[in-house]
């Protein structure tokens, strides 16, 4: 057993209820709550610990700056839309948007998707007010139900194990795709979907495909065959949501029996959102005592002092790859408050990353909650700039994006006007790039790389 298992054996699953725990819901009955938990702690590990001891490895390569990270997929899963198609959809962007970044940016990209666990989201409010008729407030479908009533509001335990489930046919499906052919190299045509082919964008990512096939044309030419070679085949997509439901994440919590460690089972990464990174609250605790990389957003009041104390509270091994930093700042506060973050981690071994979405969301006119594509990319320039200015390799980005077409966000080449909010708002939560803003997003970040 490692010297760290047996320094954790002060630390178990458990401890967080020591501890202040914000966000958590009020379930419908603590008999239902027990019942749910003992059927999760019997269920098999969605992920398991070598996979994450592997992506800790990855992340420490683009804490050194030889590969970037690029975090993509729902705002929030949904029981209802749950399918193939868009799983697979939701895979071909951020398999084509991890290509322009590759090709473009000139190292790897580590592919981490929203996927297979995003079933839980934090709230401003405990409750919701519509028509003077107060109720629960939407926690996610791992909670309850997003239809405005009072049964469908109630959190049932119960639906924890819905989101277990539909997390393991997610990953099973992923798994299949991004080893069993569909990821390939030599498929890189295939990727496009026909709601962008005929777009800005899907010209521009044919041009680059028609490139990266003639490379390997030229491979094959030289006698090296792209179809036996493991790496042009088969992909890693890792996974990884916020670490939100406490009692989800404990009864998924493994000890490992090659090292003795514990693992959060749920997810290959887990992150600590703005509203519950308290340095001596229960999800920080929880998360000092699992060996996943972890995640911790950034908002722009935090403080130099506040983020090189949750640094050493949840890595003070330091251990490289263990910690990314997502900040989350605004489009126009960005070059002010990101600065004097940078310089408190200097020496510290971190992984910073850009969340350009959450800190610009804003009510449209028409009623919709939305975000500006030029104020998305905005932010993610001022990142790179003080990145750049404080000799930090800027790893990564994070983005909330779809497969479908649909007309969340406004703005892009072929722009999203409000007008068009109404045509195809479909998500149960904060608006997400479509498949044409995600791939804008994905060329103008290369550009970016390429400084």
């Amino acid at each position: 057993m490692s010297a760290d298992a047996l320094f954790d054996d002060a630390w178990t699953p458990s401890l967080w209820k020591e501890h202040n725990a914000g966000q958590q819901p009020t379930w419908s009955s603590e008999d239902d709550l027990s019942r749910a938990i003992n059927e999760l702690s019997g269920l098999p590990p969605l992920v398991f610990a070598g996979e994450a001891r592997t992506l800790t490895e990855q992340l420490a390569l683009a804490q050194d700056g030889k590969a970037f990270v690029l975090i993509a997929g729902d705002c929030a899963e949904s029981f209802a839309a749950f399918s193939a198609d868009s799983i697979r959809d939701k895979l071909r962007v951020i398999l084509q948007m991890s290509v322009v970044l590759a090709y473009g940016g000139g190292v790897p990209t580590v592919k981490i998707a929203r996927m297979a666990g995003q079933f839980a989201k934090p709230r401003s409010s405990d409750t919701e007010e519509r028509d003077k008729v107060v109720l629960p407030s939407f926690r996610g479908d791992a909670v309850n139900d997003f239809a405005f009533t009072a049964d469908a509001r109630v959190a049932d335990p119960q639906r924890m194990i819905k989101a277990y489930n539909q997390s393991a046919a997610t990953l099973n499906l992923m798994r299949a795709l991004s080893k069993g052919g569909f990821a390939a190299l030599g498929r890189v045509h295939a990727w496009t979907q026909e709601s962008i082919a005929a777009s800005a964008e899907g010209r521009r990512y044919d041009a680059l495909a028609n490139e990266i096939e003639r490379a390997l044309r030229f491979m094959s030419a030289c006698g090296i065959d792209p179809d036996l070679e493991l790496a042009l085949r088969e992909v890693d997509v890792w996974t990884a949501h916020e670490s939100l439901l406490l009692d989800y994440e404990e009864a998924l919590t493994r000890r490992d029996s090659i090292s003795g460690d514990w693992y959060d089972c749920s997810a290959h990464l887990l992150w600590i959102g703005e509203r519950t990174r308290h340095l001596n609250g229960a999800h920080v605790n929880f998360l000092s005592g699992v060996k996943n990389p972890i995640g911790i957003k950034l908002g722009p009041t935090t403080t130099p002092e506040e983020v090189s104390a949750l640094c050493e509270r949840l890595n003070p091994a330091r251990q490289p790859g263990r910690i990314m930093l997502f900040s989350r700042m605004g489009a126009n506060e960005v070059s002010k408050t990101l600065p004097p973050l940078l310089r408190a981690t200097a020496g510290l071994p971190v992984t910073w990353a850009c969340d350009p979405m959450h800190a610009n969301t804003f009510q449209h006119e028409s009623g919709y909650k939305t975000r500006r594509f030029d104020d998305i990319m905005q932010e993610l320039h001022g990142f790179f700039d003080a990145c750049i200015a404080a000799d930090v390799w800027p790893g990564g980005v994070h983005v909330e994006l779809t497969g479908e077409n649909v007309t969340e966000c406004l703005g892009g080449t072929e722009a999203v006007m409000g007008s068009d909010l109404e045509q195809r708002y479909e998500t149960m939560c904060d608006p997400r790039l479509n498949a044409r803003q995600s791939l804008d997003l994905a060329f103008e970040t290369a550009e970016l790389l390429r400084r």
